[in-house]
């Protein structure tokens, strides 16, 4: 029993005494911790002694208490300031915009890339037949209510072209799909379709109404050549390139009107520097290859010599040192400043802009002979001399085409006037009935701008309204009389709302101001304010100047493309 004990209590000194063996005659005996002990002891003695077992104290939920002299530490309470309290809303409302102005994005793009179904044309209606998809055509067609006319278009070209940003083209700041929007753009969203023809006008007969028009394009079908009628006629073909008769123009200069000149002048650009750099170019030859000269100190002219040096300074010294150093701009001009339709303070700042970026402006010169490699001038000294160039931009001007010439020589009674189409105050041509000019190929007492003509064409949109009104109007009336127990009271207000709608105001042309980009991320602007004018210049006009442009851009696809296009230029440069 005491050995028993023994192993009960203590059982390491029992393995102790029994020796090596103790592991085949102990298998079972196990280690008892003292508090087990004392615990099994307490339980059995109170057993003996019939005393309840104590209620278990619950352990500690709570921290452990802190040791004496500890020091409490309370944390501050988080207080919201006016300045949290802004910065909170701030957050929120930027949140908010962002999202709605994304929502917003998606939406307009997305409705402006999937066209309505359209009615299909009326016999019924008048024709409308519009020459031209430039500022006039574009801008009327894009405000002309089409429900009371079959409209065709005809045009060259099957887009509308922003020419104010084409000079940016030319040096790749932007990409030539970011200033086109697509004929079809606009004339899928009119409520009536629209018939559209990438074709050229021939001829126009105003004594019998009809529209000869060719296909010019490099695939031809069986159909090459049709004649059409019309009911209404919107001339709006535009004008070609100014040359004054000088020869060489044509063969050896580029000009700067259409898409395909910007792409001309990109071309010839890089030819003339790759040429340049090639081993074994004689010192006067880079000279002359790298000598760009710009004829015509218009805004065109100006923006394109201002974009070219841009691209000298941004990306030319970069990537071709060893000809960037040799590259020149001259300006020539007949007249005795540049830019003549700005203030004096203006083709100041200009004139020093250009100073300061070494481009040479050769005023009261006048263009004589254009040669392969030469241009032969006449200066203010009546001295002839030669201008070696590489690459040489013609921009001085406009002229009528051959097809309003032919207009004009069917009338010649009433189209007196060399310089374009006569027209009255309501766009309607003198001679010629149911036969509306507007933009460049009209003589008008208006500057020929692009601004000048999308203000003709949203006028005569509400004249055609007006017109469209009065037909439906004119119906009604027709239907109400026809019944015999017609309300006069319904008759009189039709009467009076079709006497409404036959009063025309005649067009009234609004200055909103010039703009023109100098380079070095400059520009100018001269802008009206009541009854004088604000004449801007430098970087915040360059912000104005971009602004401007971007909001007069037809759609949220020319938009953003146009501003990734600047974004990209910004980051990573122009392609060369």
């Amino acid at each position: 029993m005491a050995f028993r004990q023994l192993a009960r209590t203590q059982p390491f000194l029992a393995r102790a005494a029994l020796g090596p063996r103790s592991s085949i005659l102990l298998p079972r005996l196990a280690y008892t911790s003292p508090l087990a002990q004392t615990s099994a002891f307490t339980s059995s003695a109170r057993r003996r002694a019939n005393v309840p077992p104590p209620t278990p104290t619950p352990a500690p939920t709570g921290p452990e208490p802190l040791p004496k002299g500890a020091e409490v530490v309370t944390p501050k309470p988080y207080v919201l300031t006016r300045f949290r309290r802004y910065m909170q809303n701030l957050g929120r409302v930027t949140l908010v915009l962002i999202l709605t102005a994304t929502g917003a994005f998606l939406y307009v793009t997305q409705a402006q890339s999937h066209p309505p179904e359209q009615l299909d044309a009326d016999p019924t209606k008048p024709t409308l037949v519009v020459l031209g998809s430039g500022w006039g055509a574009t801008s009327f067609l894009k405000s002309l209510d089409t429900d009371e006319f079959n409209v065709v278009v005809i045009s060259p070209r099957n887009y509308f072209l922003f020419t104010p940003l084409l000079p940016s083209v030319t040096v790749g700041t932007l990409e030539p799909r970011s200033i086109i929007q697509p004929t079809r753009y606009i004339t899928r969203h009119k409520k009536r379709k629209v018939s559209v023809y990438e074709a050229e006008a021939q001829e126009v007969d105003p004594a019998k109404k009809t529209v000869t028009f060719q296909d010019i394009s490099d695939v031809k079908g069986a159909a090459d050549s049709v004649t059409i009628p019309y009911d209404y006629l919107v001339y709006a073909v535009g004008c070609e390139n100014q040359t004054f008769g000088i020869k060489g123009v044509n063969e050896h200069a580029c000009f700067l009107k259409e898409l395909g000149d910007a792409d001309k002048v990109r071309t010839k650009i890089m030819d003339c520097i790759e040429t340049a750099a090639f081993k074994g170019q004689s010192e006067e030859e880079i000279d002359r290859l790298m000598h760009m000269v710009v004829v015509g100190g218009g805004p065109t002219g100006v923006e394109y010599a201002g974009e070219l040096h841009d691209f000298l300074i941004d990306d030319l010294k970069k990537w071709y040192p060893e000809v960037a150093d040799r590259l020149r701009i001259t300006l020539i001009e007949a007249l005795p400043n540049v830019l003549p339709a700005f203030s004096k303070q203006l083709i100041q700042y200009t004139e020093s802009t250009f100073k300061e970026n070494r481009i040479d402006v050769l005023t009261r010169t006048m263009v004589k002979d254009v040669k392969d490699k030469a241009v032969v001038v006449q200066d203010a000294n009546k001295e002839i001399r030669e201008i070696p160039y590489g690459l040489l931009v013609w921009a001085t001007g406009n002229t009528s085409r051959r097809i309003t010439r032919d207009l004009m020589n069917k009338l010649p009674q009433v189209q007196t006037q060399r310089r374009g189409l006569l027209v009255d105050d309501y766009l309607s041509m003198l001679g010629a009935d149911g036969v509306y000019a507007l933009g460049d190929c009209t003589a008008t007492s208006y500057a020929p701008t692009a601004q000048v003509a999308s203000q003709e064409g949203i006028y005569l949109a509400s004249v055609f309204h007006k017109l469209g009104q009065k037909a439906k109007l004119e119906r009604q009336l027709a239907d109400l009389r026809a019944q015999p127990a017609a309300d006069p009271s319904e008759i009189e207000a039709t009467v009076k709302k079709l006497n409404r709608a036959a009063k025309l105001t005649p067009f009234h042309y609004s200055h909103q101001g010039s703009l023109a980009y100098i380079g070095s991320e400059k520009a100018i602007a001269d802008l009206p304010l009541f009854n004088g004018n604000v004449a801007s210049g430098g970087g915040a006009a360059m912000l104005f100047w971009r602004s401007a442009y971007v909001s007069t851009l037809y759609s949220v696809r020319n938009r953003t493309l146009v501003l990734a296009d600047w974004a990209k230029v910004k980051i990573f440069g122009r392609w060369v």
